[in-house]
């Protein structure tokens, strides 16, 4: 795993999936590898209460209710789709999901106005094609082809930016459960039909922002249950998974740097207010591109946390995370940077007279900052 950029959820914690199965005696629907309270306490983390002689670290934050609903979906014969704004966690559930079911998360078909039917259905090895014909050795199927085979689940990322083409085949697939392969011949024998096992289902991912690209049609909506991502905005969740992903980072980065808590503080305070100003703006000019999600706070962190690492002193410092956040968050000139510079000079400002602290010293890297991009 070491020699892995980004290792799949089943294999970053292997281990743990299997302590987990050994030590499982509830009922698994279908070739679950695990049943549904184990798939619950994988993602969430276990309790006091649950009696287990380790303890099995939460790996999602978010409403309980969201896991399970989603746990009983996919132990249905319908598809799941996780909608929410960007950075919600969606993909990272889905891929939670999946490992725990199924020891299998990379089945993933991406969608983008890119993707045709074949993506989601099968192609053709065209050199055995030409050398032995058409046949199944020859077909190459798609990664959700290979989940209905295998009784596996598939993901489908960014549902609504494929077409209406690529979305009316999928409701082929989660209606009929099978994929008709004509160019194999209608024969019996010829083996022309890909049916799905027990076990196969489908996770899906939309952005709710993403209305209007590629709307779902009714059709398949009826295929699928609806979970809603919503934004983390209780500030000791976000803490939370702000905390478990910079740790995560330092690990896998192999970095020994110090993370003050009080600079978490001031990160989760200057989203809250760029949200609450987001909330009150009048039109989108006042509004900062960003969508200001949990995931993109912790692009932030990441990228003053490796700025420090390398080029600063080894100990993060309120100038650099404020120079790295006017960094992300800048993406439209001169728009986003008035928004920022009417944010420090608003908020920051007034706050580093009255608190003191880390705020003077984040003020002024923003505004370093500001008149470096201007």
């Amino acid at each position: 795993m070491s020699d892995l950029l980004r290792a799949p959820a089943e294999i970053k914690y292997a281990e743990e999936l299997d302590w987990l199965e050994s030590i499982d005696d509830g009922p698994k629907p279908f070739a679950w590898r695990l049943s549904p309270k184990m798939v619950r306490l994988f993602v969430l983390g276990s309790e006091r209460a649950d009696g287990l002689d380790r303890e099995i670290p939460q790996k999602w934050f978010g409403d309980r209710t969201f896991v399970e609903r989603s746990i009983v979906t996919l132990a249905s014969d319908r598809g799941l789709l996780l909608i929410g704004d960007p950075g919600t966690g969606k993909s990272w559930l889905a891929e939670l999901l999946a490992a725990a079911i199924c020891r299998n998360s990379t089945l993933v078909v991406q969608g983008t106005a890119g993707t045709t039917e074949d993506h989601i259905k099968y192609s053709w090895n065209v050199s055995m094609v030409i050398a032995k014909g058409q046949s199944r050795e020859s077909m190459i199927p798609s990664p959700i082809m290979t989940a209905m085979e295998t009784g596996a689940i598939g993901r489908f990322e960014e549902l609504t930016r494929s077409t209406s083409d690529v979305q009316d085949a999928l409701i082929s697939i989660l209606s009929e459960k099978y994929i008709s392969v004509p160019e194999l011949g209608s024969d019996s024998d010829s083996d022309n039909i890909v049916f799905a096992k027990p076990g196969f289902s489908v996770i899906a991912t939309a952005n709710s922002r993403d209305r209007g690209v590629n709307d779902l049609s009714s059709a398949l909506k009826r295929r699928f249950n609806f979970v809603r991502i919503p934004v983390v905005t209780n500030k000791k969740s976000e803490a939370e998974i702000v905390r478990f992903r910079t740790e995560e980072l330092l690990r896998r980065h192999q970095i020994e740097l110090d993370v003050p808590p009080t600079l978490l503080d001031v990160l989760l305070q200057s989203f809250a207010d760029l949200r609450a100003s987001a909330a009150a703006a009048g039109s989108d000019d006042e509004k900062l591109e960003s969508a200001l999600s949990t995931a993109e706070q912790i692009g932030v962190l990441e990228d003053a946390i490796l700025h420090s690492n390398f080029f600063g002193e080894r100990t993060l410092t309120a100038h650099t995370l404020a120079s790295s956040l006017v960094g992300s968050l800048a993406r439209r000139e001169p728009e986003d940077l008035a928004i920022l510079n009417k944010y420090l000079h608003g908020v920051v400002e007034p706050r580093s007279k009255d608190e003191g602290g880390s705020w003077p010293e984040f003020l002024e890297g923003g505004r370093d900052a500001i008149a470096t991009l201007s």
